[in-house]
């Protein structure tokens, strides 16, 4: 088997780091403005985790399968790995939909974390591929047939998400790298960026009037709301930020990954490598800015200019980490987010579970008697809180808490050689 190549091990777990810090802040009312995501328009450090980690997936690809094997069965890892994904990402939102016998409380938490253990279980589990493959098109059949079955506590759960981009766009480009060439690749990546494009900004949005990129009345909001009816993002209800039209761009950074993973194989000195990797990061950012003159950066719609300032910016951090530890060969400082590199899933999956499950957990408010406050909140609000005056400090702090703990589970699998794959 071919050597794991570190650095994209480490720029993995730099970017599922720092999407723990974005997702957990002790409270969303007071968040540093770079650890939250632009409004509409625009980039910060938070709207740079995603598309860095759909940049690393496409990277992956090659690097797990340097000679291409286009046979059935890898076909079948590929359908059944992308399935599995998915069915996690649809699990996270389900979660706080499983009632039972009328439970309520710290009841109702066992039976959701037993249903919980017995999915992640199924989904993460090493089993042969049949198994793989039974499980995850069951469990993808009966997660459909309850957001759309008409059962009551299901009938509006939210169906996209990250996970599911992610295994949507592992998907596409696995099968691409299986059967296309380098060229098409490129030939590909471009089509979808210049589509896109056209797609948002000429065709007129039905029921709306001309082509325009505002909230809610955008073409991707309009198909979202057609398709995506009563299973989108709660906060918005009108479209979703991992939606159906701003999926097709996001596939696009898989190819851009998978474009460096197979320069990352290629027999060349490491130095060469190092070196094209960084003009190909600076034209892609400048490319990327260039663009947002006339299709603005943006996350929520996934832009071509965002795919290509993104996946630049990435790819730049990439290559200053490969130079360090591939070419000057300076390891051992990754260590501590290779830990958090080489098990990514394990975090995404309970890292959106622990929350869900701690808001179920109530105990007396200490300001109204009759009232009752979540153990989550309770350690935010009466622990940590009270220690600073400023309470973005106090936010950050519980996000850096948060972050020690998931430390100390992942330098423990690391050191155990614990590797959880999906």
């Amino acid at each position: 088997m071919k050597d794991r190549i570190i650095s994209v091990d480490v720029l993995r777990g730099l970017t599922v780091l720092l999407m723990t810090v974005v997702n957990n802040p002790g409270s969303w009312d007071y968040v540093y403005p770079i650890l939250d995501h632009a409004k509409w328009n625009g980039c910060t450090l938070a709207d740079l985790v995603f598309p860095f980690f759909i940049l690393v997936v496409g990277i992956a690809i090659p690097l797990a399968m340097p000679i291409k094997q286009d046979t059935p069965e890898i076909i079948l890892k590929i359908i059944t790995r992308s399935l599995r994904i998915i069915c996690l990402g649809f699990f996270l939102y389900f979660f706080n939909s499983i009632y039972f016998l009328g439970l309520d409380g710290f009841p109702l938490l066992l039976v959701r974390l037993g249903i919980t253990a017995v999915v992640g279980y199924a989904l993460i589990g090493d089993f042969n591929l049949k198994t793989k493959t039974i499980l995850a098109i069951s469990l993808f059949i009966i997660f459909l047939a309850l957001a759309y079955g008409g059962h009551e506590n299901f009938k509006d759960v939210r169906l996209p998400g990250v996970l599911q981009r992610i295994g949507i766009v592992y998907f596409f480009v696995s099968i691409i790298y299986l059967k296309t060439t380098i060229k098409t690749q490129i030939i590909l990546s471009s089509t979808i960026l210049v589509g896109y494009w056209a797609i948002m900004t000429l065709i007129p949005v039905p029921g709306i009037g001309s082509s325009n990129l505002e909230p809610i009345t955008n073409l991707a909001s309009w198909l979202d709301s057609i398709l995506l009816k009563d299973h989108m993002y709660i906060a918005t209800k009108t479209w979703d930020p991992e939606g159906i039209l701003s999926t097709i761009p996001t596939i696009a950074n898989g190819l851009i990954g998978l474009l460096i993973g197979q320069l990352l194989i290629k027999p060349l000195p490491k130095i060469e490598i190092a070196k094209k990797m960084g003009i190909i990061s600076i034209l892609l950012i400048i490319s990327g800015l260039l663009w947002s003159v006339f299709f603005p950066i943006n996350k929520a719609l996934w832009t071509s200019s965002y795919v290509l300032f993104t996946a630049g910016i990435a790819l730049f951090l990439l290559t200053l980490i490969y130079y360090v530890v591939d070419v000057l060969q300076h390891k051992k400082w990754t260590k501590f987010l290779l830990s958090w590199g080489v098990n990514p899933m394990i975090v995404f999956f309970v890292s959106g579970i622990l929350p869900r499950a701690l808001s179920l957990i109530k105990v007396q408010n200490p300001e109204n008697i009759s009232a009752q406050i979540n153990v989550r909140d309770y350690a935010y609000q009466y622990w940590i809180s009270p220690l600073f005056e400023n309470q973005m400090i106090s936010s950050l702090t519980y996000s850096i808490l948060y972050i020690l703990l998931w430390s100390c589970v992942l330098w423990y699998f690391y050191k155990k050689g614990m590797i959880f794959k999906v």
